[in-house]
């Protein structure tokens, strides 16, 4: 294939990536309006309840959500005001945000280069490995959540690309190099910057937006950031290592972990820590691809 070849592939790989972008639903009004509310330091689990009562399917998912494993409540919660309060209205705008996020890529997926199931297993790995590493290093527990959903949406720029993606998957292992390169090489963009579109299109905030766009370039993240990102850099190496799931990215680049660690201030010896109780929380967190 010819350079002139090559880029003509590469703008019909942009044309392609942008019209899914455009296609992908946007987010309710009622999740909009949760985010709005919960972004408020006056607002309160009543003001809060009574935009959720007003969509079934969120009143319901949030009972399941303070009903599931996860939390492993002696008594059912029955009143979604006691569930939000229990809860946190963090993780109820979190929670909100992440299941309307994952429903609407979903159901426009296009491409079987990545297996869903296995690909959700992945993101949730990385969403829960980020959450335990805040968690062991002192991060207030109402902030912990949030890495969680950092974590689940990171790779999220993943989905919009269709079948070509085989061959970067297939690149990828067979030259065991970092699946970024091989992106830029072969679709001359990379799923940060897809995942960067998408979360600009939703309007997500910018430490989640950082966060997906950045973790595998952590220092080019805004500096008010880049903690976060480095993060779920970190949960993503991990996982992927481990094979908690696929996303793709066997040969994750190892050489930028020191730094990362040094951004963090995280040690190597709290990812031995965390693995005794990874695999549980793992389990527990599937609720966000049932809810």
């Amino acid at each position: 294939m010819t350079d002139t070849d090559s880029g003509r592939e590469r703008a019909t790989n942009r044309k392609a990536i942008n019209r899914f972008i455009k296609r992908i639903p946007s987010l309710s009004t009622t999740v909009g309006k949760v985010v709005e509310i919960c972004s408020r330091t006056d607002a309160s689990p009543n003001e809060l309840n009574k935009v959720i009562s007003l969509d079934p399917v969120l009143t319901g998912q949030v009972l399941r959500l303070i009903n599931s494993a996860y939390y492993s409540l002696v008594n059912k919660v029955t009143s979604p005001t006691r569930a939000i309060t229990m809860l946190g209205m963090n993780t109820v705008k979190n929670m909100a945000l992440s299941t309307a996020i994952i429903r609407s890529v979903s159901g426009v997926k296009k491409s079987q280069a990545l297996p869903t199931k296995k690909f959700w297993a992945h993101s949730i790995g990385t969403g829960v490995c980020a959450k335990l590493l805040a968690k062991m290093n002192g991060v207030p527990l109402m902030e912990c959540e949030q890495y969680f959903v950092a974590g689940l949406l990171h790779d999220l720029g993943k989905i919009p690309f269709g079948d070509e993606y085989i061959e970067v998957l297939h690149k990828a292992t067979k030259k065991q190099r970092s699946l970024i390169d091989i992106e830029h090489e072969i679709l001359g963009v990379d799923h940060q910057e897809v995942g960067r579109l998408i979360a600009e299109k939703w309007k997500l905030n910018e430490a989640m937006t950082s966060a997906i766009a950045f973790h595998h370039d952590v220092e080019a993240a805004p500096k008010e950031q880049r903690v976060r990102a480095a993060y779920v850099a970190l949960a993503n190496i991990y996982t992927n290592v481990l094979e908690f799931g696929y996303a793709g990215d066997p040969f994750p680049e190892m050489a930028d972990v020191p730094m990362i660690l040094e951004i963090t201030g995280l040690r190597w010896e709290m990812f031995s820590e965390i693995a005794e109780i990874i695999d549980e929380e793992i389990q527990k967190a599937q609720f966000f691809l049932q809810i």
